[in-house]
């Protein structure tokens, strides 16, 4: 070998990466997962959360952990649950209904939280504007308005002929279970039907609740969403049952579990778009600028079986605008 070539030799060999400098790994995003469901309930749901990560390029195994924590209808556990994931400093907090939203917030003003199934998040002080929310949360209303109350009466009285008095089953621990009361007195009174709003802070309190609806003489029951109340579906589907009380529900797994009928926004729908909204948020999209959108599909689920047992003739209308009619 010349001389001359000595030199350019060297330069190469200085250019060229040395074997033990692999360029660097993908960053792996870190998601915080705040729920007051409990797992099993939340099953599907977060695997449509999942598809809606992996339609935006994050798969959880390989570019994306997620830390869950899920309070089971236990809200006391929550603010425990949020200040434990800000102190693991995920890059994204997802929270499912509105005290772990609020419980995300309370805990942390940087970290971007993307929540889901809140009725109305101004009145819950989660933004400023759903156009223009500001702040660090963004996410899904689940409710087009207001109006999704209303609904749930109607069907419950086209379902019943001549109700003119139900009972309201809300949980006073819950910052939704007021709204839910006070917009379907709103919707009562248009409709010519009185209610009783029953308490149930906890499930020792469902017996109590359905005794006063039987004494109240109700002809027919809401029960507001919540998460105790769908970890307890099956005694509540059974104390309606034995109440002979036809009952509307919020959620779909009530109806699975024996509930008369169900009117909701279709979660599915909702967590697979929690999905894409985390999705914008990691790739460098700034929470406050992007809108809280309103939900597009709902669900009207039909429990055939229980209509029977109940004596309840359902009209062919009603029957045909179910999207599900469980045999």
């Amino acid at each position: 070998m010349t001389s001359a070539l000595v030199p350019g030799l060297i330069l190469l060999l200085l250019a060229a990466p040395l074997p033990s400098e692999a360029q660097p790994a993908a960053k792996l995003w870190r998601i915080g997962w705040l729920s007051a469901f409990a797992a099993p309930e939340e099953a599907s749901w977060r695997e449509a959360f999942r598809q809606g990560l992996q339609d935006h390029g994050f798969t959880e195994g390989q570019n994306v952990v997620v830390e869950s924590r899920w309070a089971e209808g236990q809200y006391d556990r929550l603010a425990g649950f949020a200040a434990d994931l800000v102190r693991r400093r995920v890059d994204v907090i997802v929270a499912a209904t509105t005290t772990p939203a609020q419980a995300a917030k309370k805990s942390t003003a940087t970290i971007p939280i993307v929540f889901l199934i809140i009725a109305d998040p101004v009145a819950q002080s989660l933004v400023t504007s759903l156009a223009r929310p500001g702040g660090n949360a963004i996410g899904l209303a689940s409710t087009a308005g207001p109006e999704i109350y209303g609904k749930m009466l109607e069907l419950l009285k086209e379902a019943v002929p001549g109700l003119t008095r139900v009972a309201l089953l809300w949980n006073p621990t819950s910052p939704f279970g007021a709204l839910f009361v006070r917009e379907v007195g709103i919707a009562a009174r248009s409709l010519g039907v009185d209610v009783k709003a029953l308490e149930a802070p906890r499930p020792e309190a469902f017996e109590d609740a359905f005794r006063a609806a039987t004494r109240e003489r109700v002809g027919g029951l809401l029960i507001a969403p919540d998460p105790m109340f769908i970890a307890h579906r099956a005694r509540l589907a059974d104390l309606a049952a034995r109440s002979r009380l036809p009952a509307v529900y919020g959620v779909r797994q009530h109806a699975e579990a024996g509930g008369l009928m169900v009117y909701t926004a279709d979660f599915t729908d909702l967590y697979r778009r929690a999905g894409g909204y985390v999705a914008k948020i990691l790739k460098g999209a700034k929470p406050g600028d992007l809108p809280v959108e309103r939900p597009s599909t709902f669900e009207f689920i039909i429990n055939a079986r229980t209509a029977r047992a109940l004596g309840l003739n359902l009209s062919p209308s009603l029957l045909l605008r179910a999207s599900q009619v469980i045999e």
